[in-house]
């Protein structure tokens, strides 16, 4: 298929990909990357470590830089989004006023940072961590003696408190759930956490709430929480989750649920019309149902994925539920699904840093792992998962006994 124009509304991490495949895969079309950003396609997970905690440039997070879309033939367009999708007319309208028309359609438009509507929310103290340009902004209030308030104990909650901690700030965490990560890990991983972020000197609020921000007349900001609490602080983080940006999808009437709706073939409801990365959700057995990815890795791979179906290959994309989270020195990894969980085992670490976690469904089946600070036995947890194992819990406990010894044949 090499007729017409192939264009992808979004240039993140999902979107890059799925150009820079096009070309990989031999489409010798025309590939129209639109960008929102002024930015070339980049890497969003350094920017809550290494950029924020200005050890890297934000430049460093480059995925495929503009000289080299240039030299794929991609006609990269930053700051170019789409405002109307024209799915019936195959047909793209964009912020300069341009029309696009297109043989086949991607979708890529990621999500925005949840704000809650609260009072003083809109507040210059106030942030979220979403792109290059937040993280800059955000690591100007950082530093020592400074202090911060991060709202939601998630992946970006955790991931800034370890890097404001280590800039020297003084780091308050509230989390409206019993636990951390409550939605993605089981109990003991959120109680690994909880105790090296205390360790770190984080101050952790569980079942707390940000109620309001009042802007004070020094410049800083007070945050007061739901149980009257008031803290003066420098910045307010709100990391309390990400709304999928399928606006556009429904008003041009695509199926959408929370995101734009895609079948194993990243197919939307509308023909030719395709979509991946943290705007997609889509059926997945193992995860209970439907589920919207927003990671690194799924971004990749289901653009990759939505790039090769535009041209016709018919191989179904399978998610892992992979992500990966650097917090202070600890190496967090995380393989499939927990929903379908029913227990979780625990096996003792000799480094009492480490953590082996395994969620375990009522047939003995191994459905999610997490590991702290252990690659070598998540890759075994990896297989076992892609294979269906079934583990013996008993063994599983037991560091004397070989971890491979753990399945039931």
């Amino acid at each position: 298929m090499n007729a017409g124009a192939i264009v992808i509304v979004g240039a993140g991490q999902a979107g890059g990909w799925a150009a820079a495949t096009l070309r990989d895969r031999g489409y010798t079309g025309r590939v129209v990357l639109l960008g929102e950003e002024p930015h070339a396609p980049y890497e969003r997970p350094p920017l809550s470590k290494a950029v924020l905690g200005g050890h890297a440039p934000p430049e460093s997070t480059e995925l495929f830089s503009a000289p080299r879309l240039a030299q794929l033939q991609i006609e990269f367009a930053p700051g170019v989004s789409a405002t109307r999708l024209r799915p019936e007319e195959r047909r793209v309208d964009t912020s300069d006023g341009g029309v696009l028309d297109y043989e086949r359609l991607i979708l890529c438009m990621g999500g925005t940072p949840l704000v809650p509507a609260l009072p003083g929310v809109g507040n210059p103290g106030v942030h979220v961590l979403r792109t290059r340009d937040d993280a800059m902004r955000l690591r100007a209030s950082l530093g020592p003696g400074k202090r911060v308030l991060i709202v939601g104990g998630g992946w970006i909650g955790l991931e800034v408190a370890a890097t404001a901690r280590q800039a020297g700030c003084a780091v308050t965490v509230v989390e409206q759930a019993p636990r951390l990560c409550a939605r993605s890990v089981q109990p003991g991983v959120s109680a690994h956490l909880a105790a090296l972020h205390a360790a770190h000197g984080v101050d952790i609020r569980l079942q707390a709430a940000l109620r309001a921000v009042q802007a004070l007349p020094d410049g800083r900001t007070a945050a007061v929480l739901s149980d009257g609490v008031r803290i003066d602080v420098d910045a307010v983080v709100l990391g309390v989750g990400l709304q999928a940006n399928d606006a556009l999808a429904r008003e041009a009437g695509i199926a959408c649920e929370r995101g734009v709706l895609v079948d194993a073939y990243c197919r939307t409801s509308a023909p030719d019309v395709y979509a991946a990365g943290d705007v997609a959700v889509t059926a997945h057995a193992a995860a209970g149902g439907r589920i919207r990815l927003e990671s690194w890795q799924n971004a990749q791979d289901q653009g990759t994925a939505a790039a090769r179906s535009a041209l016709g290959d018919a191989t179904p994309y399978v998610p892992t539920g992979a992500v990966w989270s650097e917090q202070y020195d600890a190496m967090v990894q995380i393989i499939g699904f927990p929903a379908m969980a029913m227990c979780e085992v625990l096996r003792p670490q000799a480094d009492g840093r480490a953590l082996l976690s395994m969620a375990l469904d009522a047939g003995g089946r191994l459905v999610a792992a997490v590991a702290v600070d252990a690659p070598r036995e998540l890759r075994q947890l990896r297989k076992w998962i892609a294979e269906g194992a079934v583990l013996d819990p008993a063994l599983l406990r037991r560091p004397d006994a070989p971890l491979a010894n753990a399945q039931i044949r």
